[in-house]
């Protein structure tokens, strides 16, 4: 069965292999997967220990389609290989047209054939090292080989299901100008605006008499969404792996341009929804410290939490507690996931995070969208409340001021009386509801693990050690509650 995705009432889910999957990944960096020999030395190796069941890869298409029309996918069955060797799952990353706002790994082919690939321009009628998403001739040599690559994947993959995504593009988006401006690309720009467009917006006229200052990079992310919308439904036809996008986010100094202007940054993502509906979500690459803020804004209308890139540190093992338990996120992927392994503590504080997290899918994922599941993490406070049915919860971060790893973990509630708690460097409080008049106690805290989900306990903690405190961990508590006057 191909994996797909499916609203099941609560939340946005994943299914693998006909059951709901959570990625608890990482993505290897750029050039590592352009050579088998490199990934069994420097990448594989590095990764082993970290509980992960999930790498995000680079394709080439410049490695894919080395010369026009011949195609090599002996770089892609072998990275299968070792996938499945590993046991882990696999999300293709495509390096098409577009990577980080550049055409840097187009083929050589494309790069050469100025006249049929032709450039952005910036302001200044300088080109830049980009081909124009308005270039319909290089949008479909690029849907072309992607379908060519899905048409490959189902043959050798579709019944073992290794590849579970497709990202089509990275971080798309013009780098050093606001929008195009090459001939074709102002010829539209002085037209109206798009039937779509105006549809979504309300919007008529020109692009300027429509948006203002907004015009040019409303302008280019719809190119951008269009064209995107033709790779996809090119390489959904040949398998219809599940397929989504990433965004370099809109950042200081706000200025499109200095961030790839016209990528699926917050601000756009209902226009790239209305433009490009093959695509599953729209995912943030979180390299900024507003994490939280972040993954309010791609969960906002909707839209699933797929964090293929986050920052590669020992925040990695606190932020994974609110992405998952707080936003139901489908995945989570700190950069460079190879390299982690030089920092010996970032790598075990994040291997330890991943133990635990996926020793209780299936309990996180029966929770998502329930009410009954809490993620939380230390950022510039002392703590916070966190509401249940019957009763609240007060965290309490140990670590001070920048000291990292900082606090962050998860709470499911399992009972009306019952609890787990699992994360690091906090204390937490079970508290009636205010007004109620009640105390509360515990009628057991048990220390423990999971093991595919099922409950090993360790200690009881009645004596000296009763109390809910997570040190450097992280750890795993059950506790049962009870409330007396």
């Amino acid at each position: 069965m191909i994996p797909y995705f499916k609203h099941d009432g609560l939340s946005h889910k994943l299914y693998v292999d006909g059951r709901s999957f959570l990625a608890l990944g990482g993505e290897i960096r750029n050039s590592s997967s352009s050579n088998l020999a490199y990934m069994e030395e420097k990448v594989w190796p590095n990764v082993r220990g970290l509980n992960l069941n999930t790498i995000i890869a680079p394709v080439y298409w410049e490695l894919v389609e080395p010369e026009e029309g011949r195609y090599d996918f002996g770089l892609v069955e072998g990275l299968i290989d070792q996938a499945r060797r590993e046991k882990v799952r696999l999300v293709l990353l495509w390096f098409g047209l577009w990577k980080n706002g550049m055409s840097t790994y187009a083929p050589g082919w494309i790069k050469k054939d100025l006249q049929r690939c032709y450039r952005i321009r910036d302001s200044y009628g300088r080109p830049i090292n980009a081909v124009s998403p308005l270039c319909d001739y290089a949008v479909q040599k690029d849907g072309t080989a992607l379908a060519k690559l899905m048409a490959h994947l189902k043959t050798i993959d579709g019944d073992q299901n290794t590849v579970i995504m497709v990202q089509v593009e990275n971080e798309m988006g013009i780098l050093g100008s606001e929008r195009d401006y090459s001939e074709q690309a102002e010829e539209l720009y002085c037209k109206e605006v798009p039937s779509e467009i105006t549809e979504l917006y309300n919007a008529t006229g020109s692009w300027e008499s429509a948006f203002g200052d907004e015009a040019p990079e409303t302008f280019m992310a719809y190119h951008y969404a269009r064209a995107t919308e033709k790779i996809v439904s090119m390489a959904a036809a040949e398998y219809n792996l599940p397929m989504f996008v990433n965004a370099w986010l809109e950042q200081f100094p706000h200025r499109a341009g200095t961030y790839p202007s016209g990528g699926p940054i917050a601000k756009y993502l209902k226009l790239w929804r209305k433009i490009a509906p093959s695509l599953v979500l729209y995912a943030p690459d979180i390299y900024v410290s507003q994490f939280d803020e972040v993954c309010a804004e791609y969960t906002a209308d909707g839209n699933p939490l797929f964090i293929p890139e986050a920052r590669f540190s020992a925040d990695s093992a606190y932020n994974v507690f609110t992405a998952i338990g707080k936003y139901d996120a489908i995945c989570f992927a700190p950069f460079a996931i190879e390299d982690l392994v030089r920092y010996e503590d970032a790598a075990t504080l994040l291997s330890g995070s991943y133990g635990i997290l996926g020793n209780m899918q299936e309990l996180i994922l029966s929770s998502q969208g329930t009410g009954r599941m809490k993620g939380f993490s230390q950022y510039d406070s002392l703590g916070e409340t966190l509401s249940f049915d019957n009763y609240d919860v007060i965290i309490r971060y140990t670590q001070n001021g920048g000291c990292s790893p900082k606090g962050g973990g998860i709470i499911i509630q399992t009972g009306p009386d019952d609890f787990v708690f699992a994360g690091m460097n906090f204390r937490a409080e079970v508290l009636a509801k205010k007004g109620e008049g009640c105390l509360v106690d515990y009628l057991y805290l048990e220390e423990g693990r999971f093991d595919n989900d099922s409950w090993i306990p360790c200690r009881r903690l009645n004596g000296d050690e009763y109390h809910l405190a997570f040190g450097s961990g992280p750890y795993v508590i059950k506790c049962g509650v009870y409330k007396y006057n």
